[in-house]
């Protein structure tokens, strides 16, 4: 496994030496900053794991600078604030500028050790999350809160593009998703309510439905055309289902147990099992999971 990489930055020649010296002894790769500036300039050759950001620096303090690698290719890198400034307004200060942690100085070096491992390890965490979602074919893409661009899977980027006839432009998506967060659209928000239009010159290119809050900057929503399809129309275009039976696929692709279809959608138990008999002999399948897995790749690739 690769040794983690580190971006230390810091004004103070002792501060960094004593620093870089306990990192490289617990295995970690560091590399150096002595400004806001230089460490904008590493990040554009090298993407550190994390980064460890003094909070007070001369022209572009710890917090401006957070705030400029969460916008370019670090935006998704745990920066942990090193500050001698523990007041409540500086500490939400940091926090607000994309920090994930703060240490106060001066700094303990097992603390400080913790918490790198903790913060490395959501980082893969969610990594790992995403990755898991380009491999399903998920059509997801994420926003911070002012509407501005995160990620999206391979697949949103490809039904994006087809819509728009070129590359996605994040500047169209920015705008809207931002407009539609800051007016609150997210407050109560659930797929099943009406979708965000995505237009450029009064043209429908594709739509939004906002999924939830995925972190605490983080808005997660799944693209659809210009004209979707249904769920369980969609599993009636690839299956001989019957729309009863299309409905009790779609909810056991969803993870619902029969006495919970049942509930949805009015049956009894008795029924539901009565459906899932057809539903795997059309199916040409034996069990309940191997249904589910059939509906589910339907599904993603809408």
């Amino acid at each position: 496994m690769a040794e983690e990489i580190v971006l230390l930055v810091d004004d103070s020649p002792e501060t960094l030496s004593f620093l870089t010296e306990a990192l490289e002894e617990t295995g970690y790769s560091v590399l150096i900053a002595t400004s806001g500036e230089s460490a904008l300039k590493i990040v554009e050759r090298v993407l550190p794991d994390l980064v460890l950001m003094d909070a007070v620096m001369p022209k572009m303090d710890g917090f401006e600078a957070c705030r400029r690698l969460k916008s370019g290719p670090a935006a998704e890198t745990p920066v942990i604030f090193m500050t001698g400034l523990s007041e409540t307004e500086h500490i939400v200060h940091a926090l607000e500028s994309g920090g994930v942690d703060y240490l106060t100085k001066p700094i303990n070096i097992d603390e400080l050790r913790a918490r790198i491992r903790v913060h490395l390890a959501n980082a893969r965490s969610t990594q790992s999350a995403r990755v898991a979602l380009d491999a399903t074919g998920r059509h997801l893409l994420a926003t911070g809160p002012d509407g501005s661009f995160r990620w999206m899977t391979p697949q949103a980027s490809r039904l994006i593009g087809a819509a728009t006839g070129g590359e996605p432009d994040l500047n169209l998506i920015a705008s809207e998703t931002g407009r539609w967060l800051q007016s609150g659209g997210a407050s109560g928000a659930s797929p099943d309510q009406p979708m965000l239009p995505i237009t450029l010159n009064g043209r429908l290119l594709y739509q939004l439905a906002f999924l939830e809050k995925t972190g605490a900057d983080e808005y997660l929503f799944r693209v659809t055309g210009a004209n979707p399809v249904s769920d369980d129309a969609a599993l009636r275009k690839n299956f001989p289902l019957t729309v009863r039976e299309s409905e009790v696929l779609l909810w056991i692709a969803k993870g619902k147990t029969n006495r919970d279809i049942g509930d949805i959608l009015g049956l009894s138990t008795r029924t539901v099992n009565k459906h899932l008999e057809q539903i795997y002999v059309k199916l040409g399948v034996e069990n309940r999971a191997s249904a589910a897995v059939k509906a589910a790749y339907v599904l993603h690739d809408m």
